[in-house]
């Protein structure tokens, strides 16, 4: 390359890296959207939501939900992946995409290295809930239920590969009975409706999920896959207390496309860290019965690595390979 042409490419270069300077100085320059990948109405949406109103006064700037559903959150999850990474675009993401999706391979395209995680935000046990015209209201009753009629019971569960479908299968194995599993992909808002409307005699998903059908009446958690006890529903027995070697539930982990600069992946760790902390949010979690648990950064994604080493070894097991 000659001297004159190698001053012009610097001449030209000069303007566009003075202009992502800027911009990443600036940073947010223009609307911030946050994609769950879940409909409208559901826990994730919820908690999205709330921590995210909360976020947008910290980070200066407009930020907005956008509800993307399908394929147990691929749909919402890819767009989130084919981003261009430069902290405009941020998802939400759950169990769901991070161990389902993965997991089953169907997408080829569909890569957590295209995702960078901000932080988790929560962390939260699947629980067993009846509605409350359910013939049974303890779990011992549905227990009892199930292996007097083998297959008649039934538990309204996500998607099929799912962790409440996991959840299910193994609570099957750990107490020899069959029940009637109908899944109910888009996350716990159809789960609601099949409750209520009496479709399901049982639902699987966390307490915070159902925490307005809980606080109406409409809904009751007999056992929690725990080995402690909710502080906000402290009635609600665990696995542990049972005898049954069974944990598992979800949580919301945000995440940004891979590639988004550094500083501004801090502004919007310190955003969510803001919103995170603030009495604002904490109350509310408490209130609705939401586990709230930070990670942040490096540590979230080596906690996101370990979380799908085990549970795919889990499914593994629980499938006989």
């Amino acid at each position: 390359m000659n001297k004159t042409l190698a001053t012009l490419v610097v001449a030209g270069t000069l303007p566009f890296l003075a202009t992502f300077a800027a911009s990443a100085q600036d940073y947010p320059a223009k609307d911030v959207r946050v994609v769950v990948p879940w409909g409208a109405g559901g826990g994730t949406d919820a908690i999205a939501r709330k921590i995210t109103t909360l976020a947008e006064s910290e980070l200066g700037g407009t930020m907005y939900v956008e509800n993307v559903e399908g394929g147990a959150s691929a749909t919402g999850v890819m767009e989130v992946m084919n981003a261009a990474p430069d902290g405009y675009t941020v998802g939400a993401l759950t169990y769901d995409s991070v161990i389902t999706v993965p997991r089953q391979g169907l997408l080829k395209s569909y890569s957590m290295d295209k995702l960078d995680p901000i932080a988790r935000i929560t962390s939260e046990p699947d629980a067993i809930m009846v509605g409350k015209n359910a013939p049974f209201q303890t779990f011992d009753d549905m227990v009892e239920a199930a292996k007097e009629r083998p297959g008649e019971v039934r538990v309204g569960i996500q998607n099929i590969g799912s962790r409440t479908h996991l959840a299910m299968l193994r609570l099957q194995e750990l107490t020899d009975t069959q029940f009637d599993l109908i899944a109910y992909p888009g996350g716990a808002a159809p789960q609601k409706e099949a409750l209520l409307s009496g479709e399901v005699d049982v639902v699987v998903t966390s307490l915070g999920d159902f925490a307005p059908l809980i606080q109406s009446g409409d809904a009751k958690g007999i056992i929690e896959f725990s080995e402690e006890r909710n502080p906000t529903y402290s009635d609600v027995p665990t696995t542990k207390e049972a005898g049954l070697d069974l944990q598992i539930g979800s949580f919301i982990l945000l995440a940004v496309p891979a590639g988004t600069p550094d500083d501004v992946k801090a502004k919007l760790t310190e955003a969510y860290k803001g919103a995170y902390d603030s009495e604002a949010f904490q109350s509310w979690v408490s209130n609705i019965g939401v586990t709230p648990s930070w990670i942040a950064g490096a540590d979230a994604q080596s906690w996101m690595e370990a979380t799908q080493t085990e549970l795919f070894q889990l499914m593994d097991e629980i499938e006989g390979k």
